[in-house]
């Protein structure tokens, strides 16, 4: 780093910490010990400090809301036009792993290999029956599962979805 470069980088630190000194008298003096004023002071400063909070907490909740919704939305369209494959599998080796943990903790005893394999021959059993169901079902058209079958349009889960998704866009920006 330049020596021109080293000194605006002190420049910038001194600024920010001159305003931060500056922001903290400001604030020192607003509410400075808020004890020694009186019972309506101490009730405007409570108040004006909450409201703050309260705002800010909704500002920030409904953009987090907004992300991690519209996140779950995308990624569950994705899934529906096979964008995204899921390991179900791999997902249920796991979540047995982190289950047998749990209960080995609470109870104290370890899962006997017995329950482990019934546990692993149930869950073959259903993939087997899983993918037999899949065979027997005859080659639709693309657009089939938007609309549903030959005979003509059937609601089904990304209907569901997506309708209650618009409700609670909806309601959202009516209570807003």
């Amino acid at each position: 780093m330049s020596d021109w470069a080293k000194s605006q980088k002190n420049q910038t630190n001194k600024n920010i910490e001159k305003m931060s000194d500056d922001a903290s008298k400001f604030l020192g003096g607003i509410l400075g010990d808020i004890s020694s004023r009186s019972a309506y002071a101490q009730i405007g400063i409570g108040a004006a400090a909450g409201w703050a909070t309260g705002f800010a907490t909704m500002k920030v909740g409904k953009f987090a809301a907004f992300a991690i919704g519209g996140g779950i939305i995308l990624m569950e369209i994705a899934h529906q036009e096979g964008v995204i494959e899921i390991d179900w599998s791999k997902i249920c080796r796991k979540l047995d792993k982190v289950t047998d943990k749990v209960e080995e903790a609470v109870t104290g005893q370890e899962k006997s290999w017995v329950d482990k394999a019934e546990r692993s021959l149930d869950r073959k059993l259903d993939r087997a029956e899983e993918l037999l169901r899949n065979k027997t079902k005859k080659a639709k058209k693309w657009y089939s599962s938007l609309i549903g079958d030959e005979n003509g349009p059937k609601i089904n889960d990304l209907h569901i979805f997506l309708t209650a998704f618009v409700g609670g866009v909806a309601l959202g920006i009516a209570s807003s």
